[in-house]
């Protein structure tokens, strides 16, 4: 096969599989990352709930998976998605990797966005009698959104990086078919059309993500 013929065979689902796993890491990343950071800034936050104990427990937990080179995770969770869906080596599997090294790597980012919060916003609510969700909802979250549109940007950067690496245990993605029919067959066009074609996704969502910050920055 020719490296054009190679192209039109397997590129569509290739992209098809890396768009399944990076929009399923994100997702499950943001919302459950993003619960997790509040849980550290509430936590850590004097003016609202500080709690030292949880919140060194969640710091420890998050810090200990962010720790982990991704390729070892992968690894390391191969038993885990084995259980839970049988083959580990598909984009299902992947995407569950994913999920796992986006949550905690969200969850400081998100925890950074709300701590740039101007404290005094925060003191003013305090001082009005508004609970915690009515701060967060109200003076936190419309504060922080340009830094959380900038910090998903990077999670969904990260996420593609991460996806491609998948590819080296065979789960799937543009990171497999580079590996299989680029580099093991010594198709260096293969692999220049992949090179490309991330640069190009990334450069795009990174340019639609910094409008939206724009945008929403006041």
């Amino acid at each position: 096969m020719t490296t054009w013929d190679i192209i039109q065979a397997h590129l569509p689902e290739a992209l098809l599989e890396t768009l399944y796993m990076v929009v399923v890491a994100t997702v499950v990343g943001i919302v459950l990352g993003g619960l997790l950071g509040v849980l550290l800034y509430v936590t850590e936050s004097r003016l609202l709930h500080a709690n030292r104990a949880v919140n060194a427990i969640v710091g420890f937990i998050v810090n200990a998976i962010r720790s982990l080179p991704f390729l070892i995770l992968l690894v390391v969770l191969i038993p885990v998605v084995t259980f839970f869906v049988g083959d580990p080596y598909t984009p299902t599997g992947g995407a569950i990797a994913l999920c796992v090294a986006a949550i905690p790597f969200f969850a400081r980012i998100s925890e950074s966005a709300f701590a740039q919060v101007d404290p005094g916003i925060v003191e003013a609510s305090v001082s009005t009698g508004a609970t915690v969700p009515q701060i967060l909802w109200g003076a936190v979250f419309p504060q922080a959104r340009p830094s959380l549109v900038r910090g998903i940007v990077i999670t969904i950067i990260s996420l593609i990086g991460s996806s491609a690496m998948v590819g080296t245990i065979g789960a799937g993605g543009i990171g497999d078919m580079a590996i299989q029919y680029g580099y093991n067959r010594y198709e260096t066009g293969v692999l220049a059309v992949i090179v490309v074609i991330l640069i190009a996704i990334v450069q795009v969502i990174q340019w639609i993500g910094n409008r939206r910050a724009k945008a929403l920055t006041h």
